[in-house]
């Protein structure tokens, strides 16, 4: 009799519990939590407090707003002593959100923390408390309801400081909170892998393992091409190398998950997903960037979006390979709300392609990794076929070094790679320190070494071998985000169906010269949506958090012209960000902005929130007795009926925004309010340009082909090589590139052309 089959995905081991002890004093600890205690607080009725000052207080007339608001926006509200319970509970209490917000600064750079750590000392002094909040009294001795004020008033104040803590601080706390509180996601009925859960099928990948050394110096492997990332370049190098009939040798940092693993839990998800656990900033805090670190790299854990540049042949083999195309998509409500709402403004709007062979891959939550294996990515597809024609494969591999030869100042020969292997746990899994399990250094020969571990990463390799071009690391660009949610009287689930499946593309070209803004959706998986979402008080977070199921978020995506530069941390070697969004792309960011809340507007939404300083939701006033809020059915064939529907006068004619003063007096205030960073927070999900291609040495990084200015052997083949922004979402784009590349250098039988 054949195994039921699973329900649910095989849980990923937790770490290990950690003190915190090297990251901060016991003091700064306290401090730091005081905050977070303070962003996501404990609520209550004032007559049932206690009087302790652990919580924050509200009247029973409050209370019943509260709870008649919250009962009249949800499908299933949670009863009276549910919603009590949630509002009383204390997070800080809780161990495994302690736990969560320790390991979240684990990866966080040391300057950083020092930083960070100076704030937190100077608020349990009395002078600097009056400095920073205003009150001779230590931080953490004032009333919770003062430590909420502070962070309010930190939020618009006139000086960078206070406003980039309350962010780092707000952050934390809603992502924490998403990930740790199980009472939370019972109430949005929220789980972490989709309602019709059933894992795909995966390949058996067969990872190189080493025994430890019996004798000093390193374990030595030959190959022609050694690969370095398993991600959408270079998996792609690895199939078009190994079925040219070349010797293939593919490594990466990160480790393999098959879909009876996926998707996995938040905090799972970030830990081994991603690159710095899931927690990289820019040097000025105001752009979180989300980066693949896994095997299959971004192409695991993006969601499916195959928009491509203007068209150069390898498009159609890449295109045809993974069955790229916008048939058989079902929209979820947030995609309908775009196409819909764009058709009613008269705005150019689309389906976006999707690499899922042509077939419905209704899963929102790919952003953790996903369990069909519908997407057809680098684990998918590509290294799977790589592997059928005898490609070889290493998991947790740190490329420490590219190997060179010949004297100083002649063109640099690559001879292959240095690095350092580290074996998964006795029991299989990734869960124990690094240092506490295997580790080997490793060796590898190669003809040829082909860099494709992405924009953050590849250009620290290079730097790490040596190579001095002025240009690695720098020209970074990364499609910088603004936010809009917007609530709907829609039982919505926005965690459910295919993440991005249209794009708004009215406003891609505001200068004639290709930049501009796409308007799209974006991950609703609760600690991706939360940590963004705008912060007003602890009750207005809970009270919205708790409507996350009626919410869509959409991103003002922007192809930026100015760029940044990544750069390793001194201490760590970690990938640090500069990046600011100049005057120019803010200008165009804002833009969609104001784009995107008119199509929630025209949608119907019923609350929206724009992400920017100081700016309060726009609420559409309800005319006579309150209507339970309606599902909204995932049923296929159900789609046309319950797409969103327009807002309309009693004529049935759509209300547009210009029609109404109300509306268009709140759009005004956003333009004032502005998104100059580091007040305004920004999101980034691309990176790109760090190696850039270039006509000759003084002007990149890499020629026509991929080849490093310099040397000889040494190749790159990822987003890095993004001569400028793509202005689309890149993974098409990159495995286009890869594909040039390597064919290129693949018809060249015995490897050896020279530039």
């Amino acid at each position: 009799m054949a195994a039921p089959e699973p329900s649910a995905p095989i849980p990923v081991p937790k770490p290990t519990p950690i003190s915190g002890e090297e990251l901060f004093t016991e003091s700064q600890w306290s401090t730091l939590l005081a905050l977070v205690d303070a962003a996501v607080p404990s609520i209550v009725v004032a007559s049932s407090s206690g009087g302790s000052g652990k919580h924050i207080e509200i009247s029973e007339q409050q209370y019943r707003d509260a709870y008649e608001h919250v009962r009249i926006s949800m499908a299933t509200p949670p009863s009276s002593d549910e919603f009590e319970e949630y509002l009383r509970t204390r997070l800080c209490n809780n161990p495994h959100f302690v736990q969560n917000v320790k390991r979240t600064f684990q990866t966080v750079p040391a300057v950083h923390r020092k930083r960070l750590a100076g704030a937190l000392d100077l608020l349990e002094t009395r002078l600097g408390s009056l400095i920073s909040t205003g009150y001779l009294t230590p931080f953490s001795e004032l009333s919770l309801a003062r430590q909420q004020a502070v962070i309010q008033a930190w939020i618009t104040s006139w000086s960078p400081l206070w406003p980039t803590l309350a962010r780092i601080i707000l952050s934390l706390a809603q992502k924490s909170f998403s990930q740790a509180d199980p009472l939370y996601q019972r109430l949005i009925g929220y789980t972490d892998y989709p309602h019709d859960y059933k894992a795909g099928p995966g390949f058996e990948f067969d990872f190189l393992q080493f025994e430890e050394a019996p004798e000093e110096g390193p374990k030595t492997i030959d190959t022609d091409v050694v690969i370095v990332g398993s991600g959408c370049g270079g998996a792609v190098c690895a199939k078009v190398f190994a079925e040219a009939g070349h010797r293939v040798l593919v490594v990466d940092k990160g480790y393999h998950f098959p879909p009876s693993q996926l998707p996995m839990d938040q905090e799972s998800g970030c830990r081994h997903l991603f690159e710095s656990h899931g927690v990289l900033s820019s040097e000025d805090s105001s752009t979180n960037i989300l980066a693949g670190s896994c095997w299959g790299g971004g192409g695991t854990v993006n969601w499916s979006v195959s928009l491509e540049p203007e068209e150069f042949e390898s498009l159609d083999r890449v295109r045809e390979f993974m069955g790229v195309g916008d048939a058989n998509i079902r929209h979820n409500h947030a995609a309908r709300v775009l196409l819909d709402g764009a058709r009613t403004l008269g705005w150019s709007a689309r389906p976006t392609p999707l690499n899922t062979g042509g077939e419905d891959h209704y899963c929102g939550h790919c952003n953790l990794g996903c369990a069909s294996a519908g997407k057809k990515g680098p684990v998918v597809s590509w290294l799977p076929a790589a592997a059928r024609a005898g490609a070889r494969f290493i998991e947790g591999f740190h490329a420490s070094e590219i190997l060179f030869d010949g004297p100083p100042g002649s063109t640099k020969k690559a001879l292959g790679l240095a690095g350092t292997w580290t074996a998964r746990g006795k029991d299989g899994s990734v869960a124990e320190p690094k240092r506490s399990r295997l580790q080997r250094d490793v060796r590898i020969n190669a003809k040829r070494v082909i860099v494709a571990a992405g924009s953050l990463q590849s250009p620290l390799l290079l730097l790490r071998s040596g190579l001095q071009n002025p240009h690695i690391g720098r020209n970074l660009h990364i499609h910088p985000c603004n936010q809009v949610f917007g609530r709907f009287d829609k039982d919505i689930k926005p965690w459910e169906g295919g993440t991005i499946t249209a794009v708004c593309d009215e406003y891609k070209n505001l200068d004639g010269n290709g930049h501009g803004v796409n308007l799209e959706t974006t991950s609703m998986v609760p600690y991706v949506a939360l940590a963004n979402l705008p912060w007003y008080s602890g009750l207005d977070f809970k009270l919205n958090a708790l409507q996350l199921r009626s919410a869509n978020c959409f991103i003002s995506l922007t192809r930026d012209r100015d760029s940044g530069r990544v750069y390793a941390d001194p201490d760590s070697g970690r990938p640090r960000v500069e990046y600011i969004p100049s005057d120019f792309d803010r200008a165009h960011a804002m833009v969609g902005v104001v784009a995107l809340a008119k199509l929630c507007y025209v949608q119907g939404a019923r609350e929206i929130w724009a992400n920017l300083p100081g700016v309060k939701p726009y609420v559409r006033s309800r005319s006579g007795s309150p209507t339970i809020i309606a599902p909204v059915s995932n049923d296929k064939e159900d789609d046309e009926e319950e797409a969103p529907r327009s807002s309309t006068d009693n004529n049935n004619t759509p209300v547009l925004p210009d029609d109404n003063p109300d509306f268009a007096a709140w759009l005004a205030s956003l333009e004032k309010a502005g998104n100059k960073p580091p007040r305004a927070p920004w999101g980034s999900a691309h990176q790109m340009g760090t190696c850039r291609m270039s006509s000759h040495e003084d002007a990149g990084v890499v020629d026509a082909r991929g080849r490093v200015w310099g040397t000889e052997g040494l190749l790159v083949a990822d987003s890095s090589v993004f001569p400028s922004a793509s202005g689309v979402n890149p993974m098409i784009t990159v495995m286009a590139i890869a594909d040039h590349i390597a064919r290129n250098l693949a018809a060249d039988e015995d490897l050896s052309s020279d530039r």
